[in-house]
Formats: C-alpha cells, structure tokens, sequence
C-alpha cells in the first residue's frame, strides 16, 4: 500500500505582512536555519516510511518559488509532481485535486498524508510516530487527524473533541471562555490540518458530502494540461472547470459531516505559524522576554519581537510590541493585535497599494529584481539571473533601458543585434526595440539596469517569445 505525502500550498500570509506579499507568500519566508517553511514541510513529508510520490497543490503564480525551494533540498529524491490551481477555492478543492490524481497514479487504496505548507514542527520522532499511528487509522479505512494538545486558551485555532481516539465532533475557533473551558476538560485538542486517508476513502465521503467540488475537481484534472519532466511533473488544472467548484474547507465540506473518523493525540512542537507572536516564538528570548532578529540594540525594552532583514534597529523603553523591518515596509503592533494585521494588509490590497503584493526585491522564474531607487522619469533596478535563465523576447512602448554588466556573462538581444557582454560592458535599449536577457554562464549573473521614460509600470511589458509560457 503506497503512501501519497500531498502540501497544500496556498493563501497569502497576511497576517504576517510586511514579510509576506500575495507574490512572495508565507511557505516561502525562511526561519532562523535559513530554511523556508515549505522546505521544513518537504522535509518531514519526505521523511515518512513507504512515501512513493511527493504531490504538491499550489498556484501556477508559485510555481517557479516552489520548484526552487525544492531544487536546493539535494537529500529528497521522491518524483514530484504539482498540481497548479488557476485559482484558490481552500481545501476542498485542493485535496480532492490531490486525492483524485493519487488515485489515478498510485491506485484506489493510496493512502495520502495531507500538510499544510506553513507550519513548524519541532519534534520530527514525535512527528513520525503519530503519523504512523495515523497511517495505520487509514489502512483500517478511517479519516485521521493530528490533534495537538492544548498548552494555552487559544482562539486562533479550530478544536477536535476526542472520546479516545475516536473523534465526537470538530469544533470551529471558539471564543476565550470556551476556550478555557476546552482546554480544562482534556478531551479537546488543535486541529493542526494534517489528515491520513485512503484515496478511494476521500472520494467516496466527498460523493456524499460535497458533490459539486468532487465533480469540478475532477472535470478539471481530466481536462488539464501536463508537461512531463525528469522525475518531475506539472499538471495545470482547467481553469474553466475548476471554477465551478465551491469554494469551502475540508473541515467544513466533509470532516464536520463523516463518521469513520479518527484523531492522534500528540505533543510534537508544532506551531502553525499564523501570526508574527507565533513565528517570535521560533527565537529563544533574552532575560527580559524580547525575541530579537538582525541589527538590533535595545535599551529598556520588554516582551518585544524585533526582526530586522538589513537595517540597523533602536528601541528605548518599549514593551509588548512586534517590530517588523523589511527593505521597503515596516510594522510596528502591540502584541495583543498581532491578529489585526491582516486587516492592515486588507487595506493596503483594497487601496491598490504595491506593498500588499510585491517585496522591493521580486521573484521571477529566472531570477530577481531588486529597485534600488525610482523618481520622476527614471527607475534604477539590480538583476539577478540564474544560470541557464532567459527573460522574454519583449519590447515596451515607454521607456528606454541602459543594462550594465556588474559580474557574469549576459547573452542579449537588442533589436538586431546579439551581443555577449562581460564585467563593466553595457547596452542601451531604445524604447520600442525588441530585446532579451540570459545568462549562459554556470554562475550567477548580475547587472543594473536604468531605466528612463514618461511610464515606468512593470505592465508595459509586449512579450513575444518566453520560456516561461508568459506570453
């Protein structure tokens, strides 16, 4: 019987903004050992006994950040595949997409392990214990889950209400009195969204429970586009079907409602990560509870987190707040309000402001940008291609760019001509010319480019050949 580790990766992490963006989401903030979440994910995903195919489930937007993320992790050599929602409908979706493919690869009787991209768990034996407790639910033809016990009232998280292991009911985040109340009776425990069943288990209880998101998914996967690779495999579901699906929880749409559940009791250091107090968590505090990162010097400071990526920090006689800096943003909340971030990043999106959907540094599927500075009629930009990247064959209708080569070789094109430039060698690029960037080298290759002109937006962009499937 072959078991099936499924990430679902989605959502944007508002709530820890400015460190994640709608581009740049929460599975891709690293932490202190320089790790991203969703590489700690992979990590323990890879780890469980029998495991035969890594699925992931995330948007077509991300999938460049996650294959990188996992290209640098040389110890997991499970065949991946990933499953590319054009749009996000929560979990339900997601797993069915996931179920309904490892079935069709691995069989009707594939158990899956489902996880969540973007939690820490600190004890990996406890981890493996509990999830081959869990497998072994799933063999029996039960739906288990991981149920974390309480240490604390908390109202972020959704409750499972256990007789033993056998599940009484999945309750949704509770107020404080009742959280009180449910960590006093010890038979409730954190729903940490981690789930084992057999595949035909799944589709079976989604038939019954939530028809509509079996029947989309699956119209979905069968009409999808699949690109084959060396060990590795993207299907990019239809998006005309997969729209249909509506647009609901796991929990809601089929774990409230089935009866062969199961849950495992367990203490593994996990932390969902939800909120900035969750990731200070992650850092040992000082003698005064203050949980620092980066550049940072206090005076008379108090059960404060302060996280800085590069500049230099001071607080004097602050306490309970959470310091957040970030090139281009920063944070500074009470730590009671943690929660209320979410609202500021809603704010920012509604607005239209950039800052809810880019870092000052940008992620592309060759590489980086980096705007170093901008004003009136002139944008000045440190790029970064990897080796073997190529931008798209492009021109724009506004403005005009000088590239300089700061360190590696760039093979370009501008209008017609094709040029190889090395360290301290440039190129001026006339508005309206046709143009193209890449990096044939095995190292790195970095450049500035300047740009001038009436209209500096990334959208005046004409692209005409790419790679990427941009165009």
């Amino acid at each position: 019987m072959k078991v099936v580790p499924v990430i679902i990766s989605g959502g944007a992490g508002s709530r820890l903004w400015p460190a994640s963006r709608q581009s740049h989401p929460k599975p891709f903030l690293k932490v202190a050992d320089g790790h991203s979440l969703i590489q700690h994910t992979v990590l323990r995903a890879a780890s469980i006994v029998g495991a035969a195919e890594l699925v992931t489930v995330t948007s077509k937007d991300h999938l460049f950040l996650t294959k990188d993320d996992f290209d640098e992790l040389d110890s997991v050599v499970l065949p991946r595949t990933f499953l590319l929602e054009p749009e996000g409908r929560d979990t339900a979706a997601a797993v069915a997409a996931a179920t309904i493919h490892a079935k069709a690869t691995q069989g009707p009787d594939a158990i899956l392990c489902i996880f969540p991209a973007d939690h820490m768990i600190g004890d990996l034996p406890a981890f493996q214990s509990a999830m081959s407790r869990a497998i072994e639910h799933a063999r029996q033809g039960r739906i288990a889950t991981l149920g974390i016990n309480p240490d604390r009232p908390d109202t972020a998280f959704g409750y499972i209400e256990a007789d033993g292991e056998k599940v009484v009911r999945f309750v949704e985040k509770p107020d404080v009195e009742t959280a009180k109340s449910y960590v006093a009776a010890k038979r409730f425990f954190w729903n940490a969204g981690i789930f084992c069943f057999k595949a035909q288990v799944m589709l079976d209880e989604m038939a019954l429970h939530c028809p509509e998101v079996i029947d989309a998914v699956l119209g979905s996967y069968e009409n999808a586009a699949i690109i084959d690779g060396e060990r590795v495999a993207s299907i990019e579901l239809s998006a005309k079907h997969f729209a249909l699906a509506p647009r609901i929880s796991l929990d809601r749409a089929v774990m409230e409602k089935a009866h062969n559940l199961a849950v495992v009791p367990c203490e593994m250091g996990w932390n969902d990560i939800g909120s900035w107090n969750a990731m200070a968590e992650l850092i040992p505090p000082d003698e005064s509870g203050n949980r620092i990162r980066g550049d940072v010097h206090i005076v008379d400071t108090v059960d404060t987190y302060i996280s800085s990526d590069k500049r230099v920090i001071g607080t004097v006689g602050v306490s309970d707040l959470v310091i957040v800096d970030s090139p281009d943003a920063l944070l500074v909340a009470s730590r009671d309000r943690v929660q209320d971030v979410k609202r500021l990043f809603e704010g920012l999106k509604a607005s239209g402001h950039e800052a809810h959907l880019l870092h000052s540094t940008v992620h592309r599927p060759w590489g980086t940008y980096t705007v170093l500075e901008e004003g009136e009629r002139f944008k000045i930009k440190r790029i970064e291609v990897k080796p073997g990247g190529r931008l798209s064959l492009q021109m724009h209708y506004h403005r005009s760019e000088h590239w300089v080569v700061v360190s590696g070789t760039a093979k370009i094109v501008n209008g017609d001509q094709e040029l190889l430039l090395t360290t301290n060698q440039s190129t001026y690029i006339p508005c309206g010319h046709k143009h193209r960037l890449e990096n044939p080298g095995n190292i790195g290759l970095v450049m500035i480019e300047v740009q001038s002109g009436e209209y500096l937006g990334e959208d005046d962009i004409v692209r005409f050949d790419d790679v990427y499937g941009r165009t």
